[in-house]
């Protein structure tokens, strides 16, 4: 796997993580793992995270397109 196919697919669940994380605080979905259920706190703490690594990958995947560009130069 190319590391800008990496980057894209890394990037885009990232992205949908953070979006199910923000709709789920939005929206007071619950989450229910067997018998326990996941506080919301966690998707206080998961939407950044996720966020930042959607953002990250996005900078990766820029700078190596900027990279190869330089190279072909």
């Amino acid at each position: 796997m190319s590391n800008r196919l990496y980057l894209i697919v890394s990037g885009g669940v990232f992205f949908l993580v953070a979006i199910f994380h923000l709709l789920r605080l939005r929206y007071h979905w619950p989450i229910i793992v067997g018998a326990r259920v996941i506080p919301h706190s966690l998707s206080y703490a998961g939407f950044p995270v996720s966020s930042g690594y959607f953002v990250w990958a996005c900078w990766l995947f820029v700078r190596t397109l900027r990279t190869n560009a330089e190279k072909n130069r």
